[in-house]
């Protein structure tokens, strides 16, 4: 037992021996949303230490995770811990496991190492879901002979699932995750930073804790900024490491602690750090875990410079950016400024122009002029929630994230020859189909440049929509597309102008009436849709009209509507004459010519 004379001198002769050794408890990881936290584990322990119980570890325990139907498994942390200096490989439900990160102390008075492991779990937690978890090939019997850990009552291994989980009836919170490696006797205290209070209403944190003894209860305390804090009667608060797990209302978590604390009156809203400490007077306690979940709407602006080029043989640039709105609770509101340094020095400004749902993002584009005497290269730096003070408009989440920077210098290039418009024929309504490769092969010069065709110049400002098919671009015209040409460096642009022309139509000189999807009726390109007041008259071989339409009829099929033809309206197999007015005063002259009909 800790309790024992022999192992107080034990203690008091190493104690000028062993180091002290500890992992500071760091943040490790946040999550900002409608999330939650629940720890699984157990000990391998039979019973407490310190209770005259034969010194025995398992190698193996079982818990159960129950979470509701709506919840969602996010993340899911493994840890287990032991007496000794470690054992790194074990096995969660068949699935073998090496610890990716460990974590290891010196007990002072002791002289005995102790240790912890990691391992992210979130792929077989969520594949498993609700249901039983073993964990499997935890042996830290190497060191429970000689017996020096089970003389002083420090023989000890267990493990814990720390699982974040995300629920659509939870309030956003953020959630973090802190882990390291610590102890007491006799105190030690632990800052909690990156906390961002913005209400404290079921504010929580939890603790995954080793080695503490329900039998000692000599002058220990938990204390949260200073604040004295328990949760009776599982966990008094002069004896918050008892063994127990608050989730499941345990108490034979022989010398491990799976505990949540509700803080609400020990945290204040606008915190954005956090003290614990802990103390104990004889109770070995190894804190490894610390989970704080805090009501926090709040957004948490970004921004990245996602292209700055600039233009060859001149000054001007353009830079598109986004800002982004992730790892958040609440929407980054419209109007927010992003203040751009030149060099470190405020020069210009823009501003986001819509409000930026949580995970959303808005895209951005500025055109720039360096001013004279700038030299190249330069530094150029956007920072979001900025007003060119420095100062901050909008209160987020993390205000340390909010900048991108990137280094430009001039460039020059061969200036680009002026580019012909393409004019094709109208197929209707004024579209044309267009072929772009001739004139990107002129812009290439030599091969040596990227060419990209846009739309138009607002597409190519937000780089959208860039035209995939050179070879078959389908247009209204007229229009004018913006061609840029980079060598990688820096840019130049050019308009493409995009015409149609009325085509003379052209006129298939047989129809096959019969009905079988081929020349059924009389056809005529660049003419329906293109000459909108044209008429056409049909006659037979003796000049009698049989059938006359426009660009409201359909087509000649073979049939009269003149009332030629007396109980049918098929007229019979031969040639027929067309004339075909356009009604149009640049083609004035009508068309004439032959057709023959079968059926």
């Amino acid at each position: 037992m800790k309790t024992k004379l022999h192992f107080l001198v034990f203690s008091i002769i190493l104690l000028s021996l062993a180091p002290i050794k500890a992992q500071t408890i760091e943040l490790y990881s946040q999550f900002n949303g409608r999330y939650d936290f629940v720890f699984v584990g157990n000990t391998m322990n039979l019973a407490e230490n310190g209770t005259g119980a034969a010194c025995v570890v398992n190698t193996s325990s079982s818990a159960t995770l129950t979470l509701n139907a709506s919840s969602t498994i996010e993340k899911a942390y493994l840890y287990w811990a032991g007496s000794g200096n470690g054992d790194f490989e074990v096995n969660l439900n068949g699935n073998a496991l090496t610890a990716s990160r460990t974590f290891g102390l010196t007990q002072a008075t002791s002289g005995l190492p102790f240790f912890s492991a990691f391992v992210e779990v979130t792929n077989l937690v969520q594949t498993t879901g609700n249901g039983l978890y073993t964990l499997a090939d935890l042996d830290v019997s190497d060191v429970l002979t000689p017996s020096a850990y089970c003389n002083n009552g420090t023989n000890f291994a267990g493990w814990a699932l720390v699982i974040v989980y995300s629920d659509p009836a939870l309030t956003l919170n953020q959630l973090n995750v802190y882990d390291g490696l610590d102890y007491v006797p006799t105190d030690i205290s632990i800052t909690l930073n990156n906390l961002n209070v913005i209400d404290n209403q079921n504010a929580a944190i939890g603790f995954v804790a080793w080695e503490g003894d329900r039998g000692l209860a000599v002058n220990e305390s938990l204390k949260i900024n200073n604040i004295l804090i328990g949760n009776p009667p599982l966990n008094p608060n002069t004896n918050a490491f008892n063994g127990t797990n608050s989730f499941t209302g345990a108490t034979d978590l022989y010398n491990m602690d799976l505990d949540v604390y509700p803080v609400q009156n020990t945290i204040q809203i606008g915190d954005t750090s956090a003290q614990i400490q802990l103390s104990s007077g004889q109770d070995f306690v190894m804190i490894n875990t610390i989970v704080t979940k805090f009501n926090s709407q709040l957004p948490d602006a970004t921004i990245t410079i996602d292209r700055a080029l600039l233009e060859c043989n001149s000054p001007n640039f353009r830079v598109n950016y986004t800002v982004h709105n992730s790892n958040c609770t609440d929407p980054l509101p419209a109007g927010v400024p992003i203040a751009i340094y030149l060099n470190g020095v405020y020069w210009q400004s823009a501003s986001t122009q819509t409000v930026i749902p949580i995970d959303g993002n808005e895209s951005g584009s500025i055109a720039l002029t360096l001013p004279t005497g700038i030299s190249s290269p330069f530094d150029l730096k956007f920072v979001v929630d900025d007003d060119g003070t420095g100062a901050s408009q909008v209160i987020e989440l993390n205000e340390t994230n909010n900048s991108a920077q990137t280094t430009l210098s001039l460039e020059t290039a061969a200036a680009l020859p002026q580019l012909n418009s393409l004019q094709v024929c109208n197929e209707g309504f004024s579209q044309g189909t267009f072929s772009l490769v001739s004139t990107a092969t002129q812009l290439q010069q030599a091969g040596t440049n990227t060419v990209l065709f846009y739309p138009s110049q607002a597409d190519w400002i937000a780089q959208a929509n860039a035209i995939s098919n050179w070879s078959n671009y389908t247009a209204v015209a007229p229009t004018t597309l913006f061609a840029e040409v980079s060598n990688g460096r820096c840019y130049q642009t050019a308009p493409l102008d995009l015409l149609v022309k009325n085509c003379p139509p052209r006129v298939y000189n047989y129809v096959s009436a019969n009905e079988d999807t081929y020349n059924d009726s009389f056809k005529i390109d660049y003419l329906r849709n293109i000459f909108l007041h044209y008429t056409i008259d049909i006659y037979n071989r003796w000049g009698t009209k049989v059938w006359t339409g426009s660009a409201e009829t359909a087509d000649w099929d073979g049939t009269s509507n003149t009332n030629l033809v007396i109980g049918s309206t098929n007229l019979p197999d031969g040639t027929y004459f067309y004339v075909i007015n356009l009604n149009d005063a640049d083609n004035p002259a009508p068309l004439t010519g032959f057709v023959y009909l079968t059926h």
